[in-house]
Parts: C-alpha cells; sequence; structure tokens
C-alpha cells in the first residue's frame, strides 16, 4: 500500500512541474520578442536625435563657406538683391540684402548706429546678421516706418532674418532656433471709453 502512495504523488507532482516549465519558457520567448523591438526603438530615437543636434547648428566656417558660394552664384549675374519684410507691432521694415557693393548697414539713408541711439536697439537690429556672422559681408539698406525704436529695432531683425533665409534656406534652422523668424504679434491695448488707459481707471474719491 505504501508503495502505491507514492505513485500517486510522484504522478501528481509531475504535471505541476511541468506546468511551472512551460510558463517559464513562454516568459522567456516574450522577453525574446520584446527586446529586439526596444532596441531597434532606441536606435531610431538615437539616431533621430544625433541627425537634430547635427542639422540643427552649423559651425562659423559653414556659415562663412555657405555664404561665400551662394556669393559666387550670383557674381556673373546683374547687380541683384534680396528683400523681405519684418513687422514689430505698428513698425514694418521692408530690408534689401545686396551682395555687391560697400558692405554697410543702412537704416533710413543713415547707418544704423547713428539712427539708433542706445546700444540695446543697435544689437536688436542687427542680432540675426550677427547670429549668422555676416554682419560685414552685404549690404543691407532698410526702410523702416511707424512704431517706436524699439519696435522698428525688432522689426529689423524679423526682416533681415527672413532676408537671411531667401538669401540662403540652410540657415532656415538656426534662426528659426534663436527665435528670429517667429512674429511676435503682441500689440498694445487700445485705451477704453471712460478709462484713462486700456484698464486704468480714474481715481475714485468718497468725499
Amino acid at each position: 500500500m505504501a508503495e502505491k502512495t507514492t505513485t500517486k504523488k510522484a504522478a501528481t507532482k509531475k504535471p505541476e512541474e511541468k506546468k511551472l516549465i512551460s510558463f517559464v519558457e513562454v516568459d522567456e520567448k516574450k522577453e525574446e520578442i520584446k527586446n529586439p523591438i526596444i532596441e531597434s526603438a532606441q536606435k531610431l530615437a538615437s539616431a533621430n536625435a544625433d541627425m537634430d543636434d547635427s542639422g540643427d547648428e552649423m559651425g562659423d566656417f559653414d556659415i562663412s563657406e555657405e555664404i561665400a558660394k551662394s556669393i559666387k552664384d550670383s557674381a556673373g549675374k546683374p547687380d541683384r538683391y534680396y528683400e523681405a519684410i519684418g513687422r514689430r507691432k505698428t513698425a514694418v521694415a521692408r530690408i534689401r540684402l545686396y551682395t555687391k557693393g560697400d558692405k554697410e548697414f543702412i537704416v533710413n539713408d543713415q547707418d544704423y548706429t547713428k539712427y539708433f541711439q542706445t546700444v540695446e536697439d543697435r544689437e536688436s537690429a542687427v542680432a540675426s546678421m550677427k547670429k549668422m556672422k555676416c554682419l560685414d559681408k552685404f549690404r543691407i539698406t532698410v526702410v523702416v516706418k511707424g512704431g517706436g525704436h524699439r519696435a522698428q529695432s525688432e522689426a529689423i531683425r524679423h526682416g533681415t532674418a527672413r532676408v537671411l533665409v531667401d538669401f540662403n534656406a540652410n540657415f532656415r534652422k538656426r534662426l528659426r532656433k534663436a527665435g528670429f523668424l517667429t512674429r511676435d504679434p503682441r500689440m498694445r491695448e487700445r485705451k477704453k471709453f471712460g478709462l484713462r488707459r486700456a484698464r486704468r481707471a480714474p481715481q475714485w474719491a468718497k468725499r
């Protein structure tokens, strides 16, 4: 009788062991299937990151090389210019970029250092040109109207960024990342009836 019981116990244990082995095998198979998918996704993500990093920023040597190449291509052609319009608040700036002639930055028939009195306005006006290291490589003429000097300088920055993209499309990524190609839509809120300004109410006195 004792022998029979031992055989029965052994028989009951075997199916449980088989089940455990089968679950382990299934889990291993799932991991084997998932691992290649995860690895391929990680490889794609790293490749895209490398492409973004490499294409996002241009070195100073690459920029000067691109400018020299573009100027060389337009050497045999008649004197022409690239034109773009920049805006900020109520200021509108019409920019013309010449590849030939004196290398200067003219705003309303004056040098930009004379037209803009503050250093902040000067730096803002030529920010796009300095970003691409080409302030002394082109002749830029600007006709700007409306707004104050601050708005005019930002309109010129917007227009010069646009004209540089027209000159060479490879400059777009760097200027876009700096935010110079984005039109700033913020405007001064208009005065309301019964108020001193857009929201400023007259002072109230009880007596």
